[in-house]
């Protein structure tokens, strides 16, 4: 485990925290096991935590016609797009877990076009990279490709939605220094030891 900062700023200690905000983190810990930084770092505002953490709830955790995987893929590429270094880790490693796939992660992040993806995923990927480097240049030519490949006009939104909200992300983790956790970076790329 590494002394270096997770933050640029200060990061308030647990008990310090208004109790929704610490039983959330809480409540994170309980399920992965460690807290990740991003819910420290963003503790040092308690409203803004709350609004950001509602908004990527509304996105990431929603029914959709987007597998929880594709919306994790639109995370990574994007956020390698942007450079951030914290997205691209703490959420491979979520895309390795809920893809199931060890390799993909790393496959999104460097190159999607490259990727062991499907035509619909690499084109959904298209238009998220669109929105995210480019997004003055998004015509209704985009979203007849996209329908062409069997998304709605809604899943055209939740693509943009996430490409747009983890561009802010990705920002004030790169303004912070936001610093991945070590457990992100093993997370999903090895099997679990099967049960006895």
């Amino acid at each position: 485990m590494s002394d270096t900062p997770i933050s640029r700023y200060p990061v308030p200690a647990l008990n310090e925290l208004p109790e929704d905000i610490r039983n959330r983190i809480l409540a994170v810990q309980e399920k992965s096991g460690f807290v990740p930084n991003v819910f420290l770092a963003l503790a040092h505002r308690p409203d803004e935590f709350r609004a950001f953490f509602a908004y990527h709830d509304a996105l990431m955790e929603k029914e959709s016609g987007l597998t929880k995987a594709e919306r994790e893929m639109i995370v990574v590429a994007t956020s390698n797009a942007n450079q951030c270094q914290y997205c691209v880790v703490a959420h491979g490693a979520i895309l390795r877990i809920r893809a199931k796939n060890p390799l993909l992660a790393d496959q999104v992040a460097v190159n999607y076009r490259k990727a062991d993806l499907t035509p619909r995923q690499k084109a959904l990927l298209a238009f998220a990279m669109k929105v995210c480097l480019d997004s003055a240049e998004i015509c209704d030519d985009d979203f007849e490709r996209l329908r062409g490949h069997g998304f709605s006009d809604e899943d055209i939104w939740d693509i943009g939605a996430v490409a747009a909200f983890f561009g802010l992300s990705n920002r004030m983790a790169n303004l912070t220094n936001m610093r991945p956790n070590d457990e992100f970076y093993l997370l999903g790329r090895m099997p679990r030891a099967a049960k006895a």
